[in-house]
């Protein structure tokens, strides 16, 4: 639906760019998986397309192209001792599906249930670790409420809740399949969660009251259903749409509720959680709030605003600053509201424009990664760390404009050339040494005359890394 869009509205994009070639992955995986090598990693996370796979969204029909495709990454990993960690959906559905209502129809939880079970029949004696959707809120919020990404459907009111119903009950749907018919292949089955740290903006009611709401709004919908011993959403979460609900005339709430039997099928569907985290927010309510938003929609619903604090260092991106405490806050936020799951870090970055010297992501990672370990020491069960990403790429509604790899990638050379960043040089110098050297500054123009120069440093492969969690780059 990503292809759909960008044809039929390329000005909708910032730069007039798509996704046809991209990066070039598609080609160059095996440069890719050098890439990972040059660095040391140990793992890699990476997206499968369900249009590449099922190009008509159903599995009556299966692409031999891209089933040969993936397996020819998935083996190029393996053979240089990095391991997959593959996410089944990541915002791209099938243009016919997207056509037939998407993620706002009931009849996508079965038809996705099927197109995990190719992926286990394909790949799951090799994949053994998989994460059916890729940041739900997002995805719903910006697709289903405001219409800023695919499919662009305008629902304010109701797009949240019922996107979002469909998708908890399509990722428990997977993790049902491989229980029941492919456990045997011993893998494990996790659903990518995204959340910002929150602090309220003053010490009022009102703004303690916003900060549980916007936890409750952001993360619980679709944390609390899976991992928590009661299931279902949070109390809160269901008792202020209800509310909101009456006071505007809707005879029941605009939030579905999910029966009983439902709330037992989604509940303990995930063998981890994948968290994707980049920023923090200032949360408040108070009379500003009022008539701020569309009535009805979500945000009214949820009844606060947001804001960072200009001080934190601003990314290229306008919504993203570096406050590393924040990553701190939420990691223990997570192990004390939700049993301590066991949790990969699967998205962490910081986005900048063009060039090597990409400072910022330099002392990001570093700070971040600080906040990690601290994290690990207060006993969060955290496994490993993704690093987002390996290299620019399409980001979506902005382009190529925001970069956030840490090599980067020229778009307009037909070879699609990539060049170590400053942050690939220090990233690969944590996971060789096990220590955040703050001294450490190379520098990227003298040493990336030639993408095999990053090599010079030896490269490693343990799982183990200052602690106990495990570095890769998604």
């Amino acid at each position: 639906m990503w292809d759909h869009l960008v044809r039929t509205d390329p000005n909708f994009i910032a730069d007039n760019t798509n996704g046809d070639i991209s990066a070039n992955s598609y080609k160059l995986y095996k440069r890719d998986v050098e890439m990972l090598k040059e660095l040391g990693v140990s793992f890699y996370k990476f997206s499968i397309s369900w249009p590449r796979i099922l190009p008509y969204g159903r599995a009556d029909y299966i692409n031999p192209y891209g089933i040969a495709y993936y397996n020819a990454l998935i083996d190029e990993l393996l053979s240089n001792d990095i391991t997959p960690f593959v996410t089944m959906y990541h915002w791209d559905l099938p243009q016919n599906l997207s056509e037939k209502g998407g993620w706002l129809n009931e009849d996508l939880v079965d038809i996705f249930g099927d197109y995990a079970r190719v992926l286990y029949e394909n790949f799951g004696d090799r994949v053994k670790h998989w994460m059916t959707i890729n940041e739900p809120y997002v995805h719903c919020y910006q697709g289903y409420v405001t219409a800023n990404h695919a499919p662009r459907v305008y629902l304010p009111a109701t797009g949240l809740y019922e996107c979002g119903r469909q998708i908890l009950l399509a990722h428990a749907r997977a993790y049902h399949i491989y229980q029941n018919e492919f456990k045997w292949q011993g893998g494990e089955i996790g659903v990518v969660l995204s959340m910002d740290w929150g602090y309220p903006a003053t010490d009022s009611e009102d703004d303690a009251e916003a900060v549980l709401d916007y936890f409750a709004f952001h993360l619980g919908q679709f944390m609390d259903p899976i991992f928590t011993e009661q299931g279902n959403y949070p109390q809160r979460f269901i008792d202020r749409i209800a509310n909101k609900s009456a006071t505007q005339g809707f005879q029941i709430s605009r939030l579905r509720p999910f029966n009983e039997q439902q709330i037992d099928y989604i509940k303990g569907s995930a063998d981890f959680l994948a968290l994707n985290h980049y920023t923090s927010d200032i949360i408040y309510r108070n009379a500003s709030v009022i008539g701020m938003y569309e009535v009805p929609s979500c945000n009214d619903d949820a009844g606060f605003g947001t804001y960072k604090d200009p001080s934190w260092p601003s990314g290229a991106s306008s919504w993203l600053r570096e406050h590393a405490p924040g990553f701190y806050n939420l990691l223990v936020y997570i192990k004390e509201t939700y049993n301590n799951p066991t949790i990969y870090i699967t998205e962490n970055g910081f986005s900048s424009m063009t060039g090597l010297n990409d400072d910022g992501r330099v002392q990001y990672f570093r700070n971040y990664l600080s906040a990690l370990l601290d994290a690990i020491s207060a006993g969060v069960n955290v496994r490993g760390y993704c690093a987002w990403s390996l290299m620019d790429n399409f980001e979506w509604t902005f382009g190529y404009i925001h970069r956030f790899g840490l090599y980067e990638v020229n778009i307009t050379d037909p070879n699609r050339k990539r060049t170590p960043k400053k942050s690939a040089y220090v990233y690969k110098e944590i996971i060789r040494s096990r220590i955040i050297d703050w001294e450490y500054d190379p520098d990227p123009y003298s040493q990336s005359s030639n993408a095999v120069s990053i090599q010079k440093y030896a490269s490693l492969t343990s799982f183990v890394l200052i602690l106990r969690f495990i570095f890769a780059l998604y």
